[in-house]
């Protein structure tokens, strides 16, 4: 098992990074949201917690700031019909803690605000995880919107942000709706964390 990558960021996108480690091998890892929010400059040295998905025609590799997020991306990965993608799609919607949170609390309605996580979906997830999440300690309120500010992101554009949210899921007229209205009301110059967490409220609400 690859439990970790540490080396110098090549490069970065909303969703994936490319690491090249001391040994000369670059990994390409697929990343939530979160993480890219965290990420530094291309050029500086990064750690990211690891976990290899394996599949008959490919691997994956995926890329966590912290312990904790990589410990729920894999235990959401035991519930029935969920995937790395839709995995990585909750992470990057609600972040690790409101994952659990929303498990733990039954809360349908924010897990459908995940991009293809329907009533029967939500109702599935928390059928078969709710009550295994003990191990993971979370604060007990939500303490605000989604996730922490951590780095701007900075420099991302309108189509990046309509991109990210496709790649989650929603289709590319409802991302660009949300992502102009997003910009409509926000001050200028949000960073691309900013405007994509803006547009994913303009579209669950």
């Amino acid at each position: 098992m690859i439990a970790q990558v540490s080396g110098t960021l090549v490069s970065k996108e909303l969703d994936r990074v490319e690491i090249m480690t001391p040994g000369g091998v670059a990994y390409d890892l697929a990343i939530p949201l979160g993480v890219y929010e965290t990420l530094p400059h291309a050029g500086e040295q990064i750690l990211l917690h690891t976990h290899l998905v394996v599949k008959e025609d490919a691997w994956q590799l995926f890329g966590f700031s912290t312990t904790f997020d990589r410990r729920v991306f894999q235990r959401v990965l035991n519930a029935k019909g969920v995937g790395p993608s839709l995995a990585l799609g909750l992470l990057s919607t609600l972040t690790a803690e409101r994952v659990v949170r929303a498990l733990r609390d039954k809360d349908i309605a924010t897990l459908q605000s995940v991009p293809r996580v329907g009533r029967k979906k939500a109702e599935q997830l928390i059928l078969d995880l709710a009550d295994k999440l003990d191990d993971l300690q979370v604060s007990p309120s939500p303490g605000g919107p989604r996730g922490s500010a951590g780095a701007s992101g900075g420099g991302a554009g309108t189509e990046d942000a309509i991109r990210a949210l496709v790649s989650l899921g929603y289709s590319a007229q409802d991302a660009e709706r949300a992502v102009r209205q997003a910009i409509d009301a926000g001050e200028h110059g949000m960073g691309a964390a900013e405007l994509i967490r803006s547009a994913l409220g303009k579209i669950r609400g």
